[in-house]
């Protein structure tokens, strides 16, 4: 397979293994009733299996170079090309349901996942193929805890997949991959959360990882350590504890709390 040349700044490294393509698109649980945007399609390679599956593809790639060619590859099939940045691409013009499924650059995670879930029009769910320790960031229970996988685990239910290692990549990524599907809960986990003082309360706790929540607590809500201890005591919290030892009915309970 003629594969195009990477772009090392835009983060590319094209992968071809057909049994690693069919079980991407086999965990994102893609049929033939969805629409599909794929996040940067670079050399088509995931493209060609979505497109067998889905009624229809929306491919978004950045790389102004790679787009001639992906448009001539795919004219008249069930895949549009369009050049855009994702991060601004309009997620209005998706159909309700979508899903997205990606093999994308390890820089572009947070940014395209938080993007994706705070949209006006979210998907169904979200299956990529990123760095492994980003993978188990997302997936981790609480003793390991980050912003990262809160913010996720709050909107979604997180499973993970396959490892694939680097040497299955061209060229080679320096660490591993795995893939993992965030499925949006189709009910809030909580009910009655303003999500932007939720997470300025998870931002605060995580403001001093090193810290015990009081002190955290205290120097990121810029409150005194004396109504932290109280809060945390409403909250049946060990005050000793740090951010990343709690779990999400945890910062939920403190969450409740916090303006009682």
């Amino acid at each position: 397979m003629n594969l195009p040349e990477t772009n090392k700044s835009l983060g590319q490294h094209w992968l071809t293994d057909v049994e690693v393509l069919d079980g991407i698109c086999e965990l994102a649980g893609v049929s033939a009733d969805d629409t599909v945007l794929e996040v940067g399609p670079g050399a088509g390679t995931l493209t060609d299996h979505l497109s067998k599956r889905a009624q229809k593809v929306i491919a978004v790639e950045y790389d102004t170079h790679l787009v001639p060619s992906l448009r001539k590859k795919y004219e008249g099939s069930n895949v549009d090309i369009i050049a855009d940045d994702i991060l601004r691409f309009d997620l209005r013009s998706m159909p309700a349901g979508y899903k997205v499924v990606a093999n994308i650059p390890y820089y572009l995670t947070s940014n395209l996942v938080r993007t994706l879930l705070e949209s006006e029009n979210p998907p169904e769910s979200i299956t990529l193929l990123i760095q492994k320790e980003v993978a188990e960031r997302i997936a981790a229970e609480s003793g390991q805890m980050s912003v990262l996988a809160v913010s996720v685990q709050f909107y979604c239910q997180v499973e993970v997949g396959d490892v694939v290692p680097a040497a299955m990549f061209t060229p080679p990524p320096k660490v591993d991959s795995q893939v993992i599907k965030m499925t949006v809960r189709p009910e809030p986990l909580f009910k009655d959360v303003d999500s932007k003082k939720f997470f300025r309360l998870v931002k605060a706790g995580f403001s001093e990882k090193r810290k015990m929540l009081r002190s955290s607590l205290s120097g990121g809500l810029q409150i005194p350590k004396p109504e932290v201890e109280d809060l945390l005591a409403k909250a049946k919290i060990n005050q000793n504890k740090r951010a990343q030892e709690l779990s999400l009915q945890d910062w939920h309970q403190l969450y409740s709390n916090i303006d009682s």
